[in-house]
């Protein structure tokens, strides 16, 4: 079904949040302020990599208006912090490993006064040599930048033993590199907040952050005072994408808070922002596949280089769910894919939107495409070919909810217009036309602890409340749990009051990432509804004596069955006449998980096909995305706006991510640190045309309800696009983002074929 408003009138609600952030009423949390606050201000490493000789802060602190400097001996717990490796010091102590290194911190009264301090601290380096790339950290001569050297994580998935002798007997072949780029978060809200002292040492954390409890764990342990002692608040936030989900300005607020008894705002301009922020994994990936005569899919050979940086964060299951989707939708026999996540002197490289699976489904759709080129047949048809059937195990050979989603969306997207209709011919451009397929794993993978949690409550002033640990940063969360309550409960939203991002306020739900909390959240409401319908029914058929079976929960209260449904009580009389906690349900539980002991492996999947037309400028060579139209199989649709915004939104990053955005580095410094330099798509530069089709059905047996769409409108955009250049120019796209002028010398190539040919 497309999804329009009209096909969905009764879903079609009007964010909760939207007014006030349309009109800028909102306030984010590097919005807040509080009497007496200082301003906090990093020093960061001026150099790639270096041994610190000695730092000196005594002019920092003369200087009027300083209240505190710090450096590592001010750290008083554990001087490291990262989600699954604490690697990254909070203030380095005697070594800098990249340019976003932090070195010092200050807090003052103004701003001015405390960048005015740090250009007081004086740190004397000696450079040691940089590993700026991959290659040369891996290489005999490099020098090991963390103590176990600079292999961060291997991963990878063999099928066959035979994989290279079967690809040697293929009479079709495809053999190539793929290069994908540095990729920004840009977000609106950089990192910042506000950390406030409470009474008995206690802190309250007003930052931004996709997981609270997460950030209250790490916290805990940098200034060695008990998670109980730390509340986090965390929503809303200006945009995250998988850029908040690890510490940022966090610890520096807090020592400097704690030490100074006052309240400490830190906000990175965006170039401290660009410097320090982690990015998308840059990935060289090596690619051999071939298929037989019958095109059948037969071997899939496959090595990925990640860049991570100088840090681990997520880079390890970064590189995990880009081995897994290696193989995409499709059924090989003959499989050997291995992977290395390397450490370099480069930016940190972490989680981002879809999670290693952008750049190896780019390279892997586009070996799809040349191999159906060289077989000389519809790479739709090749596909179909080669799909997975409902009953096939995982990419990583283990068992999978039942799903026929990669059939239904390539079925949806074969009748595009986009593909289907002549696009209008321009004596100045040429246009070509692409398609891509992609899956996507939800959650965090077997193996890995992925726990979540919801309290469903009737509060003192007669509300129906939800609890999530899960944060709004822009995704629509907070329509999607308004719009599940009202239809679990048959309550009106005036009933409901939602409460998330408070690690004192809810339960721990678990991280907002990984495509899990519309499932997550669903879930839980599911298992409360129950519980605490059937318990308010009870309460109000004895308060009333009426036969509970002639009881029904319903708008404003409790109704009571007849010809002419009749008012019995509302909530606001409910909750006055019982004991609350009578009706307090909580329930825990964790994401649905293969039975297969296979390390990071998915158990529920969903999957998207897209069609691009993309018009290309033959004086310029620039590449124009004119029409574009997505499939995606997702399970029911909780919230057609924000589905739709998701998979759109999704697209446009996707779209950066192949014709414009690369944060180069050079000898291990950015040469963009701002928005000036780096490229981000404009509402100029994307299509105006889009449709989004949605199957919302899932198999018999499958009781997990809806998925989480908000990565998977990111993926399969790459590869549909660069497929259509090929059909405008000949030339396949081998490095992103694209180059303007290989697409020129493409042009000239093919117009001097085609006149050799006589148009041909």
């Amino acid at each position: 079904m497309k999804l329009t408003r009209q096909n969905y009138q009764s879903k079609w609600r009007i964010r909760p949040d939207g007014f006030d952030k349309v009109t800028g009423s909102l306030k984010y949390l590097t919005d807040y302020s509080f009497p007496n606050m200082l301003f906090g201000k990093v020093l960061r490493s001026s150099f790639q990599h270096a041994k610190i000789r000695s730092i000196d802060t005594e002019d920092a602190e003369q200087l009027d208006g300083v209240v505190a400097v710090i450096t590592y001996k001010d750290v008083p717990g554990l001087n490291r912090f990262g989600l699954i490796f604490p690697d990254q010091p909070v203030l380095c102590e005697d070594i800098v490993r990249y340019v976003g290194d932090a070195v010092a911190a200050v807090a003052a009264k103004s701003e001015e006064i405390a960048e005015k301090a740090l250009s007081l601290i004086k740190v004397e380096y000696v450079p040691l040599e940089v590993m700026d790339s991959p290659e040369k950290a891996l290489s005999n001569s490099s020098i090991p930048l963390h103590p176990e050297g600079n292999v961060l994580h291997r991963a990878s998935y063999k099928s066959s033993e035979q994989v290279l002798i079967e690809l040697d007997n293929c009479p079709y072949v495809v053999e190539d590199t793929y290069e994908t780029p540095r990729q920004m978060h840009a977000y609106m809200e950089t990192e910042g907040g506000v950390v406030v002292p409470e009474e008995e040492g206690k802190i309250t954390v007003y930052a931004a952050t996709q997981h609270g409890f997460k950030d209250r764990m790490q916290l805990a342990r940098i200034l060695a005072i008990p998670e109980s002692d730390i509340r986090v608040i965390s929503s809303p936030i200006g945009g995250s994408f998988g850029g908040k989900d690890e510490l940022n300005i966090q610890p520096y607020a807090a020592l400097l808070a704690l030490k100074t008894n006052q309240p400490v705002k830190l906000h990175n301009k965006r170039t401290e922002s660009v410097r320090a922020g982690i990015k998308r994994h840059p990935m060289k990936i090596e690619m051999k596949t071939g298929a037989n005569e019958d095109g059948k899919l037969v071997g899939h050979y496959v090595r990925i280089i990640a860049d991570t940086g100088a840090y681990a964060t997520l880079g390890p299951a970064v590189l995990d769910f880009a081995v897994e989707h290696a193989t995409g939708p499709y059924i090989i026999p003959h499989v050997d894919v291995e992977g290395v996540s390397v450490f370099t002197n480069n930016g940190v490289a972490g989680e981002y939107r879809g999670f290693g699976g952008n750049q190896v489904t780019f390279a892997l759709e586009t070996q799809i495409e040349r191999l159906a080129d060289l077989m000389k047949i519809d790479s739709i048809q090749f596909r179909e070919m080669n799909i997975r059937n409902p009953d096939d195990t995982g990419p990583l050979g283990q068992r999978i909810v039942k799903n026929n989603g990669a059939k239904s969306v390539l079925n949806m997207i074969k009748s595009s217009a986009v593909l289907l209709d002549t696009p209008k011919k321009n004596p100045f451009s040429v246009t070509g036309k692409g398609v891509a397929l992609t899956m996507h794993g939800g959650g965090l993978g077997y193996g890995r602890p992925d726990p979540s949690g919801a309290r469903l409550s009737l509060n003192k002033d007669g509300q129906i409340e939800i609890a999530f640990g899960f944060e709004e940063f822009g995704q629509g969360l907070i329509a999607s749990i308004e719009i599940m309550m009202t239809e679990a409960l048959n309550c009106s939203k005036e009933d409901v009051k939602i409460v998330i991002g408070d690690t004192d306020l809810v339960p721990t739900s678990g991280s907002s990432t990984a495509s899990r909390s519309t499932n997550m959240i669903w879930n839980g409401i599911q298992k409360l509804k129950g519980p605490f319908m059937n318990k308010v029914l009870d309460l109000v058929a004895d308060f009333t004596n009426t036969t509970r079976e002639l009881l029904y929960v319903g708008e404003n209260g409790i109704w009571r069955k007849g010809k002419r449904n009749q008012f019995v009580l509302s909530y606001r009389e409910l909750a006055n006449y019982v004991d609350l906690s009578q009706l307090t349900f909580q329930t825990q539980f964790h994401f649905p998980t293969t039975p297969d002991p296979v390390i990071g492996g998915h158990y529920l999947y969903s999957f998207a096909a897209v069609a691009a037309e993309v018009e290309i400028d033959l004086i310029t060579g620039r590449v124009k995305v004119t029409k574009m139209d997505h499939a995606v199989a997702a399970g029911p649709v909780v919230n057609p706006l924000g589905y739709l915004g998701q998979i759109e939104g999704g697209a446009v990053m996707g779209l950066g991510f192949t014709l414009y955005e690369d944060s180069v580095m050079e000898n291990a410094r950015y040469q963009t640190e701002n928005f000036d330099s780096y490229l981000i798509p404009t509402i100029k530069d994307i299509p105006k045309e889009t449709n989004v089709y949605v199957d919302e059905s899932l198999m018999e047996g499958d009781v997990f309800g809806p998925r989480g769409v908000g990565e998977i409108g990111t993926v399969a955009i790459a590869p549909a696009i660069t497929a259509a250049i090929y059909q405008a120019c000949g030339i396949w796209v081998k490095k992103l983002p694209v180059s303007s002028e290989e697409i020129l010398d493409a042009l000239a190539i093919h117009s001097f074929a085609k006149k050799l040919t006589g148009g041909v």
